[in-house]
């Protein structure tokens, strides 16, 4: 790489000078910045000329990709999944919390669905019809009850220190099966917390995720920026693209086994062919009218976080290894009863949507969906018709990639205030999410500053009772 701003100079090619700076911004405008975002992300990789290629699990898997719906905000257990009849008995009586806080029963009513008789609230509606799907993890629990800690927690497996996330992780271990898409690909990802929640930390930049859109309140776009070019054809883009492979290719012939610049010319050549890739990804003119209703896509409420677990659906068939779809505002300290019901409304029919159309696509067994938040809430709350922060024990759920369906696995006690039967920490999730993609958490590991890194740190332990 020039480091130095010197000019190049280029064979045949009628001499025409340009800094190392001048380069990059023609190349930077060429593609639209996709070679400086996440999706083309390596310029900084290092590892080998081609770091996404598939891997061998290090045992057989039962998963090959990840969907993981985020529920940024934390959701409240005891009004959706996490069944508790002494809560609703007690409902005014003082609560365990601080002084004053009084216990607050669920305004919703639950029920029991399919053979395994999984208790739903009738918040969710239509997933509550894939209840032997659904493998409930009701004895989860986290470290630290706010926000950004715990959200980053959630992602990364530190709430202190800057670490790859899980699907910088997932896409380091086992490559991706699509080189004309990114491995990873985070949709409508929360702005308040950062890339840190998709990043690669350490790792090669090549394994972090792709952001595609923001978001906001409670809803979220999904779209790449400048994902086509205004100024060139994609015929003058190629032209624009051969010369500076060219340059770098000479460059490379002066410093043979350059890992850098070999990084650079993968990521030109990803970002090139990515403007082809990702629109037909993201194009959803091609569904029927049948699958956008499946996904309440155009139904008011349901229609942003529709669009978006169709196209996650559309990039798991492409081939892309982890995807992750956010829902934001989830935080009812209070106005829980209208607020909640809102939430469920705007994600209850997509996700619905989304675990029918995995199966009708063949999907569904190999492809791990996990649906959660950073930590739960309280039983009680300061405020009326409201719930305060509760990392002791709350409800997240997976469904396919060999989660066990129908299964209720742990507890928390009567008034959901704690895990009191089977815990599970996030360690130990993170831990049983890489084993069902064949990954062994304690041997999946980088090393850097001196020292082997895994997404575990030194603690988790894979959940074998959730494991079909």
């Amino acid at each position: 790489m020039n480091t130095n701003n010197q000019p190049y100079e280029c064979g045949n090619v009628q001499p025409r000078w340009m800094t190392r700076r001048d380069m990059l911004k023609s190349v930077s405008a060429g593609f639209g910045w996709l070679a400086f975002q996440g999706l083309s992300a390596q310029l900084a990789a290092a590892e080998n000329r081609h770091p996404l290629a598939p891997k061998a699990p290090h045992f057989p898997a039962r998963a090959k990709r990840v969907i993981f719906l985020a529920m940024q905000g934390a959701p409240a257990c005891q009004d959706t999944f996490d069944y508790k009849p002494k809560l609703t008995a007690d409902s005014g009586k003082p609560g365990p919390g601080k002084a004053g806080n009084k216990l607050f029963g669920s305004p919703f009513q639950f029920a029991q669905h399919g053979q395994s008789g999984q208790w739903i609230s009738e918040l969710f509606p239509n997933v509550a019809k894939h209840a032997d799907e659904l493998c409930l993890i009701r004895g989860m629990h986290t470290d630290i009850p706010n926000h950004p800690q715990a959200f980053v927690q959630m992602h990364t497996g530190s709430a202190q220190f800057i670490r790859p996330s899980m699907g910088a992780w997932t896409l380091y271990g086992l490559g991706t099966e699509n080189e004309n898409l990114p491995g990873f690909v985070t949709i409508a990802p929360p702005v308040q917390f950062g890339a840190q929640n998709y990043g690669s930390a350490f790792l090669p930049a090549v394994y972090q995720g792709t952001r595609l859109g923001e978001q906001r309140g409670d809803g979220g776009t999904a779209a790449i920026a400048n994902l086509r070019n205004s100024s060139l054809t994609p015929a003058a883009q190629r032209q624009q693209l051969d010369l500076v492979q060219a340059m770098n290719r000479d460059l490379l012939a002066n410093k043979a086994g350059n890992r850098e610049v070999e990084g650079v010319i993968e990521s030109y050549e990803l970002a090139f062919r990515m403007q082809t890739e990702v629109p037909k990804v993201m194009d959803l003119s091609t569904e029927s009218a049948a699958t956008l209703k499946l996904y309440g896509i155009g139904e008011g409420a349901s229609n942003t976080f529709g669009r978006q677990c169709l196209m996650a659906r559309r990039f798991a068939a492409a081939g892309v290894r982890y995807i992750e779809v956010c829902h934001a505002g989830w935080d009812q300290h209070q106005g829980l009863t209208a607020k909640l019901r809102q939430n469920c409304a705007a994600t209850d029919q997509p996700i619905a949507g989304l675990l029918a159309d995995l199966k009708a696509h063949g999907l569904l067994d190999d492809t791990l969906v996990i649906w959660g938040g950073e930590f739960g809430r309280t039983p009680d709350g300061r405020k009326p018709d409201g719930r305060d922060h509760n990392a002791k024990g709350y409800t997240m759920w997976m469904a396919g990639g060999g989660a066990r369906g129908g299964l209720s696995y742990g507890a928390t006690d009567d008034y959901g205030s704690k895990a009191v039967e089977n815990p599970v920490h996030i360690h130990d999730l993170h831990a049983t999410v890489l084993a069902m993609l064949g990954l062994d958490h304690e041997k999946l590991t980088f090393r850097y500053a001196g020292r082997d890194f895994r997404l575990t740190d030194v603690h988790g332990k894979v959940v074998k009772a959730v494991m079909a």
